[in-house]
């Protein structure tokens, strides 16, 4: 079994629900009370055992870049005030070993654009996606974990999953779930609420196969006029190729300024605490 070693994290985004705070810095640089989202879901890729980080992103997006680089001008000041805590804190953003990658979308055309750009990063391998904007809390190496765990066992493409009831299942990408338990037979992008054939959706973390790069070259435009990773995933699902895990964790929408909120107060209480 080939060891799951990459992740691609599309972070190409405006953050226009978030404005005028991110005209100029990444949303996804947006801190949940002292570390940025993009950190809390690098460090869960780490702990499934990723030592590849490849960024998808645009313009005005250098700042993401920055902050997991070395900055031994700040390092050597906290060092000479007698901060060496801090200073460890900023030089081991990342752990030794961990390789970042770089790469630009050009314009936004959809999630399923942004993995293929990270196509000639990725190569053959499987890999992960994790989107930063979903903010999970989790015991033990987390949900990444147990989708590279199911995916060593089956070499199947693994969707993360959470039950959501009611009209808010239309913003999502709903499974319909196949014969056989964990298996996915289908994945449906945004379906109106009486059209959901369950209630479960996926998630921003995925395990995929690399065939999914040919199928989103080829596959035409989809809802809301862009490239739809979920309609590739459709595709995988039809050949049996996909199964689900059900998120062991707590998710918090952080692309919404609600959500944001509900997670530095939850954050928040437990530091206090």
């Amino acid at each position: 079994m080939q060891k799951l070693r990459k992740a691609v994290f599309p972070v190409a985004g405006f953050g226009t629900r978030f404005l005028p705070a991110t005209k100029a810095m990444p949303k996804e640089l947006l801190p949940i009370v002292d570390k940025p989202l993009i950190q809390y879901a690098a460090e869960e890729a780490i702990a499934a055992g990723i030592d590849t980080l490849i960024f998808v992103t645009g313009r005005n997006k250098r700042a993401i870049e920055d902050h997991f680089d070395n900055n031994r001008e700040l390092e050597i000041i906290l060092r000479a005030k007698g901060k060496d805590d801090q200073a460890e804190m900023v030089k081991n953003i990342l752990p030794e070993g961990v390789e970042c990658i770089f790469m630009r979308q050009p314009e936004q055309l959809g999630l399923g654009h942004a993995v293929l750009c990270a196509e000639r990063a990725v190569g053959n391998d499987p890999f992960a996606v994790l989107l930063a904007d979903d903010f999970l809390l989790y015991e033990g190496n987390g949900p990444t974990a147990d989708l590279v765990r199911s995916f060593e066992a089956s070499s199947k493409t693994q969707l993360s999953i959470m039950e959501i009831d009611g009209p808010d299942i239309s913003k999502y990408g709903v499974v319909l779930p196949g014969s056989e338990p964990g298996a996915v037979a289908g994945l449906v992008e945004k379906p109106d609420v009486d059209k959901a054939p369950s209630n479960f959706a996926s998630i921003g973390r995925y395990v995929l196969t690399p065939d999914i790069f040919d199928i989103l070259r080829n596959q035409p435009v989809g809802t809301g006029g862009e490239f739809q990773l979920a309609d590739a995933i459709n595709t995988q699902a039809a050949n049996n190729a996909v199964e689900a895990v059900i998120l062991n964790g707590r998710r918090f929408d952080c692309g919404s300024v609600q959500g944001y909120l509900d997670a530095i107060i939850h954050v928040a209480g437990k530091i206090q605490h």
